[in-house]
Formats: C-alpha cells, sequence, structure tokens
C-alpha cells in the first residue's frame, strides 16, 4: 500500500466527474424546498461510508448475489439516464413518500453514492492502490459536504434562472455519462 499523488488526484477528478455535485445543485435546492431542511452531516457521512465499504468488499457482495460488475454498471446508467431525463426536461420520476429531511434517500444514495459512483470505484479498483482510491473518496466527500452545507448561499449567488441553465447543463452532462457507462459495460453482458 503506496501513497501515489498522481493516482490520488486521478482517482479524486474521476470521482468529482461522476458523483457531480456541482450539477445537483439544483436537484439539492429542489430537495431543500420540498423538505425544508437538508442534513448535510448525514448525507456525506452516509455517502462517504457507502463508498469506503463498496472500495473494501462491493465485489464480493455482487459476486455473493450472482451479479458481475457489468450487470451493475448498465442497472446504474439507467439511474443516471432517469435522473438526467428529469433535469433536462423538468420532469418527476423520482418520487419519495413524503420525506421529512433530505440525507440518506434520496441524497447519500442515490445521488452522491450512486451506482455511477460505486461502480466508478470498482473500475478505479483494478487500476489504482485502495487507500489512494479511499483518499480521493474523501477529498469528494469533503466537498460534498461544503455544498450540501452551502447550498442556500450557491442559490442565492446564481439565482433561478441561472439553476434552471445548470440543471440542463449538467442534465446533459449527466445523460453522457450513463451513456458512455452503458456502451462500455453492455458487451461484457454478452461475453
Amino acid at each position: 500500500m503506496e501513497i501515489n499523488f498522481k493516482e490520488i488526484l486521478t482517482a479524486t477528478m474521476i470521482l468529482f466527474a461522476v458523483i457531480d455535485i456541482i450539477g445537483s445543485i439544483p436537484i439539492i435546492i429542489g430537495l431543500r424546498k420540498k423538505v425544508g431542511h437538508i442534513q448535510s452531516e448525514k448525507a456525506s457521512i452516509v455517502a462517504m461510508v457507502i463508498m469506503i465499504l463498496f472500495l473494501f468488499i462491493g465485489e464480493n457482495i455482487l459476486h455473493l448475489i450472482g451479479i458481475d460488475v457489468n450487470s451493475f454498471a448498465v442497472a446504474g446508467s439507467f439511474v443516471l439516464l432517469f435522473l438526467a431525463l428529469e433535469m433536462i426536461l423538468g420532469i418527476q420520476l423520482y418520487k419519495d413518500e413524503a420525506p421529512e429531511t433530505a440525507s440518506v434517500v434520496p441524497l447519500a444514495f442515490p445521488l452522491i453514492a450512486g451506482a455511477g459512483s460505486l461502480t466508478t470505484i470498482l473500475a478505479l479498483k483494478a487500476e489504482f492502490e485502495t487507500i489512494n482510491i479511499a483518499i480521493a473518496i474523501i477529498i469528494n466527500l469533503l466537498f460534498v459536504y461544503i455544498v450540501l452545507k452551502f447550498s442556500d448561499k450557491i442559490e442565492r449567488v446564481i439565482g433561478n434562472a441561472g439553476i434552471e441553465v445548470l440543471r440542463k447543463i449538467f442534465g446533459v452532462v449527466l445523460l453522457a455519462i450513463a451513456v458512455k457507462l452503458f456502451a462500455s459495460n453492455i458487451q461484457g453482458l454478452f461475453n
């Protein structure tokens, strides 16, 4: 186990793109308006625990229940596809049973530590040292915490029009990530 700053930086950037917390700002603001309060500490800690646990035992869990990484990635691409469609088209596909606060569902899982993030962690594990991926996860979750904590201030700075523009742009980015995740893993299902 060797700490390698290049691996940490690369893994951090890849996870940052997949978690896409900046693109999730419109979703976070929408959730805050719906439930009144976002438990940023709880959401960040739960997401970090899920991601670090998955780093160490994710592949074993998938094998235990008979699911290969490719199937998991393709399923994750559909979740991302539906989230992207919500953002681009301004529709609501994900309906929650009237949550009182937004922390574990849908913030920690599936928004932050979703199928895309978990699949990416497994892919990174094939290339990088586990310790470097763990550090990258922690760096990303610190940034996620800051965005969650200050979502109201971010909303004031960019305004409603800015939020809508961000939502559409990052919806398209999320859609592209979903397509890439699907395309790179669908072949593995048939081999």
